[in-house]
C-alpha cells in the first residue's frame, strides 16, 4: 500500500511498509528475539519480531468485519490475538483483556503461561439469555463494546475449530451477594427476605454480566465529535506507541484499547429489562476504590452505591428490575493517584476544603476536572435493550444528557437522601450542585458555598 492511499484510508501518515512477511521484522529494526544472556525468548517465540503490519503486507488478510451488521455471521469475529495462525487474520488491533493484558504477558514472560495456551470454553456459556436486540445492529448506538462479545463460541465455532484464536469479550453469570448494609436494610425494613431476590440468608440474587472495551473507532470518533486520525493519533501517543496500528493500518476500524471495563449488576429477571410494562430503576455508578470498598466519608460514591442497590433490590421485590453499572473509572479517570494528590491540596489550600474550590483544585493538578465524559457510557444501556429508565438514582448531568442523548427516556431522577451524606463529603456536593448537577434542593452561591468546609487536616490526623 502506497503512503498516499494509506493517508486517503484514515488521513493518518504512514511509511511506505517494506516487502516483508507478516512473520519479519520491519527492516532497519533491531532483533530482539535473544541476546547471549537472555535466550529464554527464544524458547518462547519462534519468530522475529513483529513491530507492526500493513495493510499490502504478505500474509495480511484479515477475517472481514462489518461493525453494526444484521447477523453476528454477517458482522464476523473480532479477531486480535498475535498467535502464530492468528497473526495475519487479525481484524483489530489491541489485546485482549483489557488492562489485564499486562499481566497476561507478564505470566508469558516468567513460564507461568504457555503464550499459545488456548482456553477451554467448555461450560462457560451465558447463565441468562441477554437480546439481541435491534440495538446490536446498529452502528450508531453501540460503538465501545461488542455486542456478540458473550457469544463467541455460540456464533464462531467454525474460526475457533480452524485454529483462530478468539476470546469472549463479555461474560454472564449469577451470583449472590452479602453485604452488611443489606442486612441493615432487611432489620430497618426497607427490604425484606421473600426467598427470590433477597434470601431468607439475607443475601442478594443477581445476574452479573463483565464486559472488557471494543472500540469502533470511526463510531467513537464520531461520537465525541472529532476525526478518526485525530483519535488514532492521540491514541498512539499516549500510549507510548503502544500501539503502531493504529497508524499502519487505517484498514482496522476496531481497537481494544487497554484499560478497565464494566459490570452490571441486574436485581430481578433480566428479561424485564426491555420489557416497557415494568419499571426500571438504575444506576450508572463510576469505581472509587476509596469509598466503595475502604468506606472513605470524603465523598458519597458508597453511600449513593449501597442506596442505589437497595433501591434496585426494592423495586425488584415490586415486580419491576433494577440495574447497577459500575464501570472502573477511578478518580474521575484521572486515576487514584492523582486524586490522592488533589485530596492533599484540598486539604493544604489557604482556607481550607471548600466547596468553593472543589473542582479548581482538581484542574490545578490534572488539568481538566472531569475526562470520563460520558460519552460512550449509553452503550451497555442499549446492550442490555433499555428504552427507558423509570428511575435514574444520580446527581449527574453529563450522565444524564449522555443517556436522553442517546435515545433513552427518563421519567424520573433521584438523588440520594441528605441524611446518607457523610459530613466530609458535604464539599463535594454542594461543589456539583453549584456547577450544576441536578439537586432537588438549593444551589449555594459565592459566600455561602465558601464556607461550606471539610475536615482540616489535624482533625483527620491519625
Amino acid at each position: 500500500m502506497t503512503k498516499n492511499a494509506a493517508t486517503q484510508a484514515a488521513d493518518v501518515s504512514v511509511a511506505t511498509p517494506p516487502t516483508t512477511q507478516a512473520n519479519e521484522v520491519v527492516a532497519g529494526a533491531p532483533d530482539l528475539s535473544a541476546t547471549q544472556e537472555d535466550t529464554s525468548s527464544q524458547d518462547l517465540y519462534n519468530t522475529r519480531v513483529v513491530l507492526t503490519t500493513y495493510p499490502s503486507q504478505f500474509g495480511i488478510e484479515p477475517i472481514p468485519l462489518i461493525w453494526g451488521a444484521q447477523t453476528p455471521a454477517e458482522r464476523g469475529p473480532v479477531v486480535v490475538s498475535r498467535q502464530q495462525g492468528t497473526l495475519g487474520k487479525r481484524n483489530a488491533i489491541g489485546a485482549g483483556g483489557g488492562s489485564y493484558c499486562i499481566y497476561r504477558a507478564l505470566a508469558v514472560a516468567i513460564g507461568a503461561l504457555g503464550p499459545n495456551h488456548r482456553p477451554d470454553f467448555r461450560l462457560t456459556e451465558p447463565t441468562n439469555i441477554i437480546g439481541p436486540f435491534a440495538s446490536w445492529s446498529d452502528p450508531e448506538k453501540i460503538v465501545s463494546l461488542d455486542p456478540w462479545g458473550h457469544a463467541v463460541v455460540e456464533n464462531y465455532s467454525g474460526y475457533l475449530e480452524d485454529g483462530i484464536d478468539l476470546r469472549p469479550t463479555t461474560a454472564i453469570t449469577k451470583a449472590h451477594m452479602k453485604l452488611a448494609e443489606i442486612d441493615d436494610a432487611i432489620r430497618n425494613g426497607i427490604l425484606k427476605c421473600d426467598g427470590d431476590i433477597v434470601t431468607a440468608g439475607g443475601e442478594l440474587k443477581v445476574v452479573k454480566v463483565a464486559s472488557e472495551p471494543v472500540w469502533h473507532l470511526p463510531g467513537v470518533a464520531k461520537r465525541f465529535g472529532i476525526g478518526e486520525s485525530t483519535l488514532r493519533r492521540a491514541l498512539f501517543e499516549d500510549t507510548g506507541g503502544m500501539y503502531p496500528e493504529l497508524i499502519t493500518r487505517p484498514d482496522l476500524k476496531v481497537f481494544l484499547p487497554p484499560i478497565g471495563g464494566l459490570t452490571v449488576y441486574i436485581f430481578g429477571d433480566p428479561a424485564a429489562i426491555p420489557d416497557p410494562t415494568k419499571r426500571l430503576t438504575l444506576r450508572v455508578h463510576d469505581e472509587c476504590n476509596g469509598s466503595d470498598v475502604f468506606g472513605s466519608d470524603i465523598c458519597t460514591c458508597k453511600p449513593y452505591l449501597i442506596y442505589s442497590i437497595e433501591e434496585c433490590a426494592r423495586e425488584a421485590q415490586n415486580g419491576g428490575v433494577g440495574v447497577v453499572v459500575y464501570f472502573r473509572k477511578e478518580g474521575r479517570a484521572l486515576g487514584e493517584v492523582t486524586k490522592y494528590l488533589v485530596y492533599n491540596a484540598r486539604k493544604r489550600q489557604e482556607g481550607g476544603d471548600t466547596a468553593a474550590n472543589y473542582f479548581k483544585r482538581t484542574e490545578s493538578v490534572a488539568g481538566v476536572k472531569d475526562v470520563r465524559f460520558q460519552a460512550l457510557m449509553p452503550d451497555i444501556l442499549h446492550w442490555l435493550g433499555i428504552s427507558r429508565i423509570d428511575r435514574l438514582i444520580s446527581m449527574s448531568n453529563m450522565k444524564y444528557q449522555a443517556i436522553v442523548d442517546s435515545g433513552i427516556e427518563i421519567v424520573e431522577r433521584v438523588s440520594i437522601p441528605e441524611e446518607r451524606m457523610p459530613a466530609d463529603s458535604k464539599v463535594e456536593i454542594e461543589a456539583k450542585i453549584a456547577d450544576g448537577y441536578f439537586t432537588t434542593g438549593e444551589a449555594l452561591a459565592g459566600e455561602a458555598l465558601g464556607d461550606v468546609k471539610g475536615r482540616n487536616w489535624d482533625e483527620i490526623a491519625h
